[in-house]
């Protein structure tokens, strides 16, 4: 696996760079922010993260090693693949992409072209608890309150449910199950509840 590239940029392009290395020039695909530091004839080093498909093996170029965690981590939500990963990032920095998922704040990622609500709301869902804001590190996960369920709430009627459903399915899952929102874990929240609409809509053959 190719971790880093170090050598002579040879050629910068819209989306894309060619690093010499050892007389090999190597094409990474990377955000116009990486792109903007690199300059032809100029030393660098750039890390990347290589996406090995069956037809093909593609290289793709960060500033620093939390762009690509950050890139990493996107490619593990169901529905992202490298381009839209890359996409998201060349939107938001890697910090942006850490709040706006502990938050549950899935508007931010409305923002990218190609992410309409519902993908947004799964994509929260899915990178919740995977991405930390770099100040919270280590800190314990917040008390319940109002915040999370604002946010749960949010998400439900994104993804298509009444807000009086939503409101009586994140009401009875508290009662239901405290120990799981004692914690204020919005993505942990939020697919508990999502369990019980599934079980409730198989029960009521909906």
């Amino acid at each position: 696996m190719i971790s880093s590239l170090s050598g002579v940029v040879r050629h910068v392009g819209l989306g894309s760079a060619v690093v010499d290395v050892s007389g090999f020039g190597m094409l990474v695909q990377a955000t116009p922010q990486t792109l903007s530091n690199l300059h032809v004839g100029r030393d660098a080093v750039v890390h990347t993260a290589m996406v090995v498909r069956e037809e093909s093996m593609t290289l793709f170029g960060f500033g620093d090693p939390d762009e690509r965690e950050v890139f990493e981590t996107l490619l593990s939500v169901a529905g992202i693949g490298p381009r839209l990963a890359l996409a998201i990032l060349a939107v938001h920095t890697p910090e942006d992409v850490r709040v706006a998922a502990s938050s549950g704040d899935a508007k931010a990622f409305t923002r990218v072209p190609g992410v309409g609500p519902k993908g947004a709301q799964r994509i929260v869902l899915e990178l919740a608890g995977k991405l930390v804001p770099a100040g919270e590190a280590g800190r314990p996960a917040a008390p319940a309150g109002p915040a999370w369920k604002a946010q749960v709430l949010e998400a439900l009627t994104g993804l298509g449910w009444s807000e009086k459903d939503a409101v009586k399915a994140v009401d009875s899952s508290a009662e239901a199950m405290p120990e799981i929102v004692a914690g204020g874990d919005v993505g942990e929240i939020l697919r508990a509840v999502l369990r019980d609409l599934g079980r409730g809509a198989a029960r009521t053959g909906r």
